[in-house]
């Protein structure tokens, strides 16, 4: 089993509170990321659950049993860091056993759990080298090797991809699911990258100030953001978000005004007294058009980045010169402060209220095209 349960759990160091009370549960076999930016309480949530920081109050049980007074071996956990933390004289074998050789395993099942883990991983081969003969994205593997051997009920890893570069940090997720699926493990991952959060999580929890803003799937998150905060951290570019005023308002949509005086209806649930209010419109980057749509914007870029598949436009919008980007086809017919027409279409924009609280969308999320959200995420 590897079933995390955590209840009003808080940490702080002196006056300063860091985790301002966390409830959350995570089912086993789930593969949980916690994403936020850096300050927000990530990493250390994960060091509580490790018992590698005192928990001031709260509680987290591992497989229903309190863990809080538990020393980390004791608890069912394995960990894994950014840094490799391998020892440069040991082989890659001695490496994998060393946490089995602390427990005096004894050496039969001890060297069929080491070759189990190095074939899971591909290392078979790699048994007698030494870390220094290793590249990086092996070394991870190791580290991770060094994790699976012990059997653990819950798996952590604390941004273990950063230290490799960008083509090896796209292998290693692929890896890192596929070991998820054979393993059926419980796995909780501390990422500040958004890209590793919604290409391998079942959930994502998105922490904000030591407090949890969202919970879901990545497909939740991307439609149906709780609040400014999600809309504008998930999703790369980030969200555009443009005053408005509301002109209507009912149960099957909103009207809004914008500042150029252009009307647009939204597929969201009003709320009674609505009218006249300030609120903030959302629309993603990725989800406008070269012309048509229910509203048309024109905008002059700034600048143009020409990616193949992708065109981006950053521009900005009205009096205030509101920050503008919008992700188009590779041959858009965009350039450098010349007049670009984009189609806005109110179903796929958000609305927030004064609060930065998200309006509920009508969308189903099982109609949904998931390479979109793939796209957007890379």
């Amino acid at each position: 089993m590897g079933q995390l349960n955590m209840r009003a759990v808080h940490k702080t160091y002196g006056t300063m509170e860091v985790i301002k009370g966390i409830d959350l549960d995570i089912a086993h076999g789930e593969f949980v990321v916690f994403v936020g930016p850096s300050g927000c309480g990530k990493s250390t949530l994960l060091r509580m659950i490790a018992g590698l920081e005192e928990i001031t109050s709260g509680e987290v049980q591992i497989d229903g049993k309190r863990v809080n007074d538990l020393p980390p071996v004791k608890r069912g956990i394995s960990m894994v860091f950014q840094s490799y933390a391998l020892y440069p004289h040991m082989s890659v074998y001695e490496n994998i056993a060393f946490p089995l050789r602390v427990e005096k395993m004894k050496k039969a099942e001890l060297d069929a759990r080491v070759r189990r883990a190095s074939a899971i991983l591909k290392l078979d081969e790699r048994l007698g080298h030494k870390p220094g003969q290793l590249s990086g994205g092996q070394r991870q593997r190791v580290a991770i090797g060094r994790a699976i051997v012990r059997e653990p009920s819950v798996f952590l890893f604390d941004e273990p991809l950063s230290n490799l570069d960008a083509a090896l940090r796209a292998d290693m997720r692929v890896e890192l699911s596929k070991l998820h699926s054979e393993l059926d493990a419980t796995m909780i991952y501390v990422t500040h990258d958004q890209v590793e959060a919604m290409t391998m999580a079942d959930r994502i929890v998105v922490l904000d100030g030591g407090l949890i803003s969202q919970v879901g799937s990545p497909l939740e998150l991307y439609h149906k953001p709780a609040n400014l905060f999600v809309a504008g951290f998930i999703g790369n570019p980030k969200m555009n978000f443009l005053p408005v005023v509301c002109e209507s308002s009912g149960l099957d949509g909103v009207t809004v005004r914008l500042e150029d005086g252009g009307k647009l209806r939204l597929s969201v649930a009003g709320r009674p007294g609505m009218e006249g209010q300030k609120l903030t419109l959302g629309i993603r980057p990725e989800h406008l058009t070269t012309g048509g749509g229910d509203l048309q914007l024109t905008l002059l870029p700034r600048v143009i980045e020409r990616l193949g598949m992708q065109t981006v436009a950053y521009a900005s919008y009205g009096k205030d010169e509101t920050p503008f980007t919008a992700v188009l086809a590779g041959s858009a017919p965009a350039a450098v402060n010349q007049p670009l027409h984009l189609g806005i279409a109110g179903s796929d924009c958000h609305l927030f209220d004064r609060d930065g609280v998200a309006f509920e969308r009508d969308v189903a999320l099982t109609d949904l095209d998931p390479t979109q959200l793939l796209q957007a995420a890379s």
